[in-house]
């Protein structure tokens, strides 16, 4: 699976709220999650949990580059996460704990995401989902149109994962 994103921080997110709302962005819901990320060799490997109801063992490739770009994924569902937890950490070893509260929004085929990070701050992030390889380009202008329209500026851009910035 691909999608298409940015992540940047953000001085305001009721403001950013209002924007999505305005754009007829469709509200989704509060998340609280708590990713574990694991060590490995390459990419990043973490176990979303979410509410405590549901969970996701994610791996992900992207360029750790600021402004949209291209993120390669896998989502396994997780059924018993302290067991895979425990599993993975003495394989791999646990390499950060992130906790977020996220508002989740959807436009068209962009998950719209305000997240407020224990640690860290205040952060938007846009995925543009991508179906087939000749919506890539769509897709990205898509992103980057939003990141003009919620006017995040090239200072704001962020090219790490959470995990980089709690380092």
């Amino acid at each position: 699976m691909q999608n298409v994103e940015i992540k940047a921080r953000c001085t305001n997110l009721a403001r950013a709220k209002e924007i999505a709302l305005g754009l007829g962005a469709q509200f989704a819901g509060e998340l609280h999650q708590i990713d574990t990320y694991f060590n490995v060799a390459r990419g990043r490997l973490k176990l979303r949990e979410i509410d405590s109801r549901e969970s996701q063992l994610i791996y992900y490739e992207r360029p750790d580059e600021s402004g949209a770009r291209l993120s390669n994924y896998h989502i396994y569902p997780a059924t018993n996460p302290e067991s895979l937890k425990a599993i993975l950490n003495g394989a791999l070893g646990i390499w950060r704990v992130i906790e977020k509260q996220r508002s989740l929004y959807w436009f068209d085929n962009v998950r719209i995401h305000l997240d407020r990070i224990a640690g860290l701050g205040d952060f938007i992030e846009f995925e543009g989902i991508v179906e087939s390889a000749d919506q890539t380009h769509a897709v990205h202008q898509k992103v980057e149109r939003l990141q003009q329209i919620f006017g995040i500026s090239a200072s704001q851009l962020i090219g790490l994962s959470y995990s980089d910035l709690a380092g």
